[in-house]
């Protein structure tokens, strides 16, 4: 959420912003709100001062022995006149936080301008994309050929979008995640964190997915209790440890890492990447998110990401990093950076973590806070990024290490984990 102030002191600047991101925003609506908000405080100042003074009456009256009915009356009136007044601010203060709660960050300085994934610039490549002597399959072709990936009873077990399993693929689907979490656990200085994969409207709110993206969400009615969401990302229950909470400097940074199953509608995804396991309704992934003071968020972004890079190379994967446009952006985001990986079925490169800053955004519709040198309050910055996401990574794996027979090497990082195999086959 964007502070109040912005839209206060320059909302003609605030909206220059915004228009970069391809987002319009409705000065008049905020105008008119505001206005009120001001002639409302206004009179319950005045009212509250009023009743106060007579209120002073009363007892002056009362201690001359006169007589105050009148007064007493006027004062009863005044109170009667200053709750509807106070009931009506309060709507008013609701309907300003949903205003805001619909307007998305503000890019950074350093965030290049533009409208689509097309003007997203790309920063550095990492490693040389293979050659093949032979005809290269896809990631459905090749699993379903071992035997081990059966789309079809995953469909009528839940429908499309949903992928089975079984024997060494879906082991290997287990410890590439394995994998992540001890290396950033062990290596990049992350703590582990086991989360609630339900969580509520709250939390929601506070990362910034409610209230305009609850249609790309599953929501579980519960006839004695508020509803409940399946998580899109374990962004959401880990970075809302801190909602409500004041750290203390010495707790900071937070470098937090969570493996959990991720859960998407894809609404408004009109059979984009329908094939296989690129976009799914049910995913995992490996979520790296860190809590810091504000002046170190910078910083931390290159760092995160560095860690979520750190992984595509000990496993061999040619990948590129880009920094997103400003149309291209996540709506709470400050500045992202993809990495994409290279799928050699597809000849190009794909999206496999998302690292962002966030900066306050999160921080303020959560009012997570810490305390600074000077021991006064002020919002953390919060920053997230996958590290990365599993099936993506196994998609990549297979494709990548594919040979002419249909088999899949396994990276020489990861035959530990699977007691020295250097190969999944077919039997």
């Amino acid at each position: 959420m964007l502070d109040i102030q912005l839209l206060r002191n320059n909302i003609e600047t605030l909206a220059e912003r915004l228009a970069t991101r391809g987002f319009t925003l409705d000065r008049s609506a905020f105008q008119t709100l505001e206005n009120e908000r001001k002639s409302l405080q206004t009179r319950t100042q005045e009212l509250q001062a009023s009743r106060n003074s007579l209120s002073k009456q009363v007892g002056v009256l009362k201690g001359r022995g006169e007589d105050a009915a009148a007064v007493v009356a006027q004062v009863a009136a005044l109170k009667d006149d200053l709750e509807a007044n106070e009931v009506r601010l309060g709507e008013l203060l609701r309907e300003l936080d949903a205003f805001l709660a619909m307007l998305p960050n503000l890019p950074q300085d350093s965030v290049p301008v533009g409208s689509s994934e097309a003007e997203n610039v790309e920063l550095k490549r990492w490693g040389t994309p293979r050659s093949f002597d032979f005809a290269v399959r896809d990631h459905v072709d090749l699993g379903e050929a071992l035997g081990q990936l059966d789309l079809a009873t995953a469909a009528k077990i839940a429908g499309t979008r949903f992928s089975l399993m079984k024997g060494p693929l879906a082991r290997l689907h287990r410890v590439l995640a394995q994998f992540m979490l001890d290396t950033h656990t062990t290596q990049h200085g992350y703590t582990e964190v086991y989360a609630p994969y339900l969580v509520n409207a709250a939390s929601l709110l506070g990362t910034g997915q409610l209230p305009k993206f609850e249609e790309d969400l599953f929501k579980i009615l519960r006839a004695d209790a508020e509803s409940l969401y399946l998580i899109p990302t374990a962004e959401v229950p880990v970075t809302n440890i801190v909602r409500n909470e004041i750290l203390s400097a010495e707790e900071l940074p937070l470098k937090l890492v969570c493996h959990t199953p991720c859960f998407r509608s894809e609404a408004g995804s009109y059979g984009r990447d329908t094939r296989g396991m690129i976009r799914q309704h049910q995913f995992d992934k490996v979520e790296l998110v860190q809590i810091v003071a504000a002046g170190d968020s910078l910083a931390a972004h290159e760092e995160l990401t560095r860690h979520a890079e750190r992984i595509l190379e000990m496993l061999d994967l040619p990948y590129r990093r880009v920094t997103l446009c400003t149309g291209d952006m996540g709506f709470s985001s400050a500045k992202t950076y993809d990495l994409e990986v290279w799928l050699p079925a597809q000849k190009a490169y794909r999206e496999i973590s998302s690292c962002s800053n966030f900066e306050a955004f999160q921080a303020r519709r959560m009012q997570a806070r810490c305390r600074n040198e000077r021991n006064k309050t002020e919002l953390v910055h919060t920053l997230n990024g996958s590290g990365l996401a599993v099936g993506r990574t196994l998609v990549a794996v297979m494709e990548n290490f594919q040979n002419a027979d249909g088999s899949i090497s396994i990276p020489q990082v990861l035959r530990p984990y699977l007691g020295g195999l250097e190969k999944i086959s077919a039997g």
